[in-house]
This record gives structure tokens, C-alpha cells and sequence, in this order.
């Protein structure tokens, strides 16, 4: 079965667009995020563009600072400051990566929690490892719609995360713990990959690297979500699973592209709409 985190993402933008309208009907006002990309990333710039687009489908207004020359420390800690203060805004996404040299983890701290649409503030991070989460990593929490839209069974599970980032790896394994799955956590220096995935009811591949994961490292009838997007000498796009030889063993599979990364955006819009519920 392929897991079609498009027509997941569509489903979670129809209700966000739903709300949306509630909100605006309850309060006069639309939910607003403020997107700070700093430096020029091509990948970054696109990622904005179609944030954006996704936004204005929604109904959720979007200003965008550009600045692709750059910012000094203190300019990039007073407009996040600024922000935090504007309270017609109710998200705030700080496009990563910011350019070499740029503290990413003083900046992430610098935004209000409350405004944290991401959920990379160490306060939004804790009040998960806490089991009482705030906002979640988007990411991850895409991972989770997919998984509860296909209703796996997650509880007793064996659950098996490639990657240990914050941004994906470690929120998704507590994701899948409150879920009362039994999880496992490898990365790069895991010693015999193999023999871990193969135990796998549920594998989440956060790996960063192309076709790490392939058919025969794979449970039969597991469930596996491929959260890699690479590129290719060739120009192609390539999940971290080798996904023609995983998709002959595996129970479901998500592609890529057209598996979690629709579901990033989605997301994304959901927190920055309950963001602004909490603030209206």
C-alpha cells in the first residue's frame, strides 16, 4: 500500500480551512505567520514560496522577511523581538538553515514558545519529553497523521527511528512512546542497522542519506515512512528507503516525492491556526 501524504495533507488543510473561517467569524481576524528567511538557499526560498501559496488556500495571512543579504546577529534578535511584541502576528517560522556562522539555537530561543510554529523551542521540546505537548515539530507530527489516517496500530508496537535530529528523529519517538509504542533509536553509529529495522512493526527513516534502508533490511508487512528527500547526480529526487525493492516487502511505504514532505506544510498551517486559537 503507498501511504499518499497528499491526499493526507489535503485532508488536514480542508479542516485548518474550516477553522480558519470559524475563527475569522468568531473574532474579525485571520490567523498570521511571519516567515524569516535569512541568506540565499534555493531549497529555502522555495520552500517559503510554497508555504505561502498553501497559507493563502487556507485563509491564513503571511508576511514574509527576505533577506538575502543577510542579518547581522543583533538585527535577525531584534526583528524575532519585534515579532514576539506584534501581537497581530500569532507564528513565527525561522526558515533553517541560517547562513554559516548564525547561532541557530540562540535565534530558535528567541522566539516566544507561544509563537514557536515550528516546535524547536527548547520549552516546546521539553513540554513533549514531559508528555504534555505544545506545539510539535511538523515533521513528525506529519509523520503521525499518516500513520493515523492509514490506522496503523501503533500501541505495542515495535518502532524503529533512523535519525536522532531534533527536528525529526527524537520528537518522533516520543511521538510514538505517549502512542505506547516500544521504540528504538538508531543513527550513523548504530552498529548493525540491519538487525534493528528488521525488528520493526513501524520504521521512520530520518537518515539524510539516499537508499539506506532497503528491502531486505525490512520486516515483512511493516509499516515504513521515509521522511529523506535527496538529490541525485542525476538530478533525481531519492528518499532515504530504496522504495522499489522496500515497497515488494513492506505493508505500506510513503513515496517520495508525495509522502511526509506535503505533509510539513500541512502542519505547519495546523500549529500556526492553534497558535492563534490560543491567542484570539
Amino acid at each position: 500500500m503507498i501511504l499518499d501524504g497528499r491526499a493526507v495533507a489535503q485532508k488536514v488543510l480542508g479542516d485548518v480551512r474550516a477553522r480558519v473561517e470559524r475563527l475569522r467569524a468568531r473574532t474579525g481576524q485571520a490567523p498570521t505567520l511571519a516567515v524569516v528567511l535569512v541568506g540565499e538557499f534555493a531549497a529555502s526560498k522555495i520552500y517559503v514560496a510554497n508555504k505561502k501559496k498553501a497559507a493563502d488556500a487556507v485563509g491564513i495571512a503571511s508576511r514574509d522577511h527576505i533577506h538575502p543579504a543577510g542579518l547581522t546577529r543583533e538585527e535577525l534578535l531584534k526583528l524575532l523581538r519585534s515579532l514576539n511584541e506584534d501581537r497581530s502576528v500569532n507564528g513565527i517560522l525561522l526558515q533553517l538553515p541560517l547562513p554559516d556562522g548564525m547561532n541557530e539555537d540562540e535565534a530558535i530561543a528567541a522566539i516566544s514558545p507561544e509563537k514557536d510554529v515550528d516546535g524547536f523551542h527548547p520549552v516546546n521540546l521539553g513540554n513533549l519529553l514531559a508528555g504534555k505537548p505544545s506545539t510539535v515539530a511538523c515533521t513528525p507530527a506529519g509523520c503521525m497523521e499518516i500513520l493515523d489516517h492509514y490506522k496503523a496500530a501503533l500501541t505495542g508496537a515495535e518502532a524503529v527511528v533512523i535519525g536522532r535530529s531534533r527536528i525529526v528523529g527524537k520528537p518522533l519517538a516520543q511521538l510514538l512512546l505517549a502512542r505506547h509504542a516500544t521504540v528504538t533509536m538508531c543513527h550513523t553509529r548504530t552498529r548493525d542497522l540491519a538487525a534493528h529495522t528488521r525488528r520493526a512493526d513501524i520504521l521512520c527513516v530520518a537518515a539524510g542519506r539516499p537508499r539506506v534502508v532497503t528491502g531486505d533490511m525490512v520486516k515483512p508487512g511493516a509499516w515504513v515512512i521515509d521522511v529523506g528527500i535527496n538529490r541525485l547526480p542525476d538530478g533525481k529526487l531519492a528518499g532515504d528507503v530504496d522504495f522499489a525493492s522496500v515497497e515488494k516487502v513492506a505493508h505500506a511505504v510513503t513515496p517520495v516525492p508525495g509522502g511526509v514532505g506535503p505533509m510539513t506544510i500541512a502542519m505547519l498551517l495546523k500549529n500556526t491556526l492553534a497558535a492563534a486559537e490560543r491567542q484570539l
